[in-house]
């Protein structure tokens, strides 16, 4: 799976388009990196940069917008309505697919290492990444903003994690960079068919975090020792809500931050808010993301309106499973919602995978070009994808069908699990291509020293080890398909009868298509290698359960079909 990790840093510049769009394209002009928002605001005087690739490459852009940004913006002249203490007020690396908050943590310490060393620029840590509890929350480390700095540089207290503990003349231009990991923060309004806020700042009150005042047996708001409010929690963790009117809309909105999806997925709140608001006779005519979102939020969601569905199968397509999800939360009321613009997985440059977007016609035109690549590895993939499919199809053709009721349940499972096989097949389709591709440029390396040779060599036994692995994972995934052929051929709708035996077919295909490439790219190991012989024993393991499970699914043809 590709490793995806978005980074959001803030600068403290939103009226100057030269500045903010200047530091914007150091992120973009970096390879792996695809820029996917400049939002400026003028009277905070900040503008948000979103963008996403690649951890390595992200952690590189990070570093140029922040180096861009302390050249270009004068912190001691910065004024705007958002609080700010430097150049690069805040820089947080969120995972987005494939990657753990650990690894951005270590993302931010480096980007702060680098920061201080090599810029000069004091840099604390927040968040998930910060060293202090009291520093996890970004309001106590920017407490004072700009205009504390001087106080709190030189002291122990606020000595920063990287970079000098001084305010010089150049950290009076620059400021300071807080750099930190957090979970993805989606902002998500709900639209009501009313003008007026009371009942809808209930129901925010209601869902949020914070909660609402909390009254005594009489009615009255209860107040702690010191004469503080005293609230009563709310339903959801990671959940910031309150009610606004927007008069371009002519309806009231509970406007949202939500920090922690696990905790308060989109699908929950809204179900939860459109109940609370039939009780105050109001109704939810639909909602709005503001920015981006992660894919999985969306076919969690998808997937999670299927299931209140009684007679049909959860185990649809991704893009079904967004379409389902657009439609039920209402996302298009209020303007157009396009998946590849808002989706971060979609908005990602297409790039990285040409083949498996190729239209059929294009690939087997390509397939039979003088290119050695694509080729017999990409093609099992395929057949793999193919096999897949028909494996999820069967039970889209079974549930709901009378009769079926006692495998509906199974029927949801197999169809689920094929689709995500399906969607790794896919991705092995261009990932066998790019492997190939990179070993035969290992063997175009220089070789004129012993250094030069000793590397070449070392990047020749990497990559072959690199091309050797996708056609292993492309075989092991067969056994698992043809296992859910099996099962859909004996329980599912025996109508598509036929259908689990051409996915069989396929799968086995591909498991031989595979278990080739395997065999021809361990030839040029040498025959003592432990790598070599582990690899063959898994893959003639995996060979043989795929052609076992393929003779069963063949002796159920040859019953079922006459």
């Amino acid at each position: 799976m590709l490793k995806i990790v978005e980074c959001v840093p803030n600068i403290s510049n939103g009226r100057d388009p030269h500045v903010y769009n200047t530091v914007a394209q150091e992120a973009a002009a970096v390879d792996g990196v695809t820029l996917l928002d400049v939002d400026p605001g003028h009277d905070t005087n900040r503008t948000v940069i979103t963008f996403a690739g690649e951890p390595e490459a992200v952690l590189e852009a990070a570093f140029r917008v922040v180096r861009k940004a302390a050249q270009l913006i004068d912190m001691s002249r910065q004024h705007g309505e958002h609080p700010r203490h430097g150049a690069t007020d805040v820089c947080p690396f969120v995972p987005v697919q494939g990657v753990e908050m650990a690894e951005c943590v270590e993302l931010a310490k480096r980007l702060g290492e680098r920061v201080g060393s090599e810029l000069g620029i004091p840099v604390w840590l927040y968040e998930h990444a910060a060293r202090k509890p009291e520093w996890r929350n970004l309001a106590n480390v920017r407490h004072g903003e700009y205009e504390a700095l001087k106080g709190k540089l030189g002291t122990e207290e606020w000595r920063p994690d990287y970079g000098p503990n001084e305010f010089s003349d150049s950290v009076a231009r620059t400021g300071v960079v807080t750099v930190g990991a957090r979970n993805f923060l989606v902002a998500y309004n709900i639209n009501f068919n009313t003008k007026a806020l009371y009942n809808v700042n209930l129901i925010a009150w209601t869902i949020r975090e914070k909660g609402r005042q909390a009254r005594d047996e009489h009615g009255k708001f209860v107040k702690d020792a010191d004469g503080n409010d005293v609230y009563a929690p709310g339903l959801y963790k990671g959940l910031k809500a309150m009610g606004w009117y927007i008069d371009e809309y002519q309806c009231a909105q509970i406007t949202m931050n939500v920090t922690d999806l696990n905790a308060s997925p989109l699908h929950v709140v809204f179900d939860k808010v459109d109940e609370l608001a039939r009780e105050y006779g109001l109704r939810v005519t639909g909602s709005e993301l503001v920015g981006l979102i992660p894919l999985s939020a969306l076919t969690d969601a998808g997937r999670h309106f299927l299931r209140k569905q009684k007679k049909v199968c959860t185990g649809v397509s991704e893009r079904e499973l967004v379409r389902v999800a657009i439609q039920t939360l209402g996302l298009t009321e209020l303007g157009e919602f396009d998946p590849q613009k808002r989706i971060v997985e979609y908005a990602i440059d297409d790039s990285v995978r040409p083949l498996a977007k190729m239209s059929v016609t294009d690939f087997v035109e390509e397939l039979a070009s003088v290119s050695p690549a694509p080729g017999g590895g990409s093609v099992a993939a395929l057949a793999g994808a193919l096999a897949a499919g028909l494996a999820a199809m069967v039970p889209n053709l079974t549930v709901g069908k009378p009769g079926y009721a006692p495998v509906k349940k199974d029927m949801n499972r197999i169809a689920t699990r094929a689709q995500q096989l399906k969607d790794e097949y896919l991705r092995a389709i261009d990932d066998d291509t790019a492997a190939f591709n990179i070993l035969m440029d290992t063997f175009g390396m220089p070789k004129n020293t012993d250094e030069e040779q000793k590397a070449r060599s070392a990047a020749i036994k990497q990559a072959t080890v690199g091309v050797t692995e996708v056609p292993l994972a492309t075989l092991k995934r067969c056994v698992e398909t043809l296992e859910l052929c099996r099962e859909v051929a004996e329980k599912g709708n025996q109508n598509a009868l036929s259908d689990a035996g051409t996915g069989a077919a396929m799968a086995l295909a591909c498991a031989e298509g595979a278990y080739y490439n395997v065999l021809i790219n361990t030839n040029s190991m040498p025959k003592k290698s432990e790598y070599r012989a582990k690899v063959r024993e898994e893959a003639d393991a995996a060979m043989a359960q795929s052609r076992q499970i393929a003779g069963v699914v063949r002796e159920q043809m040859e019953k079922g079909l006459g």
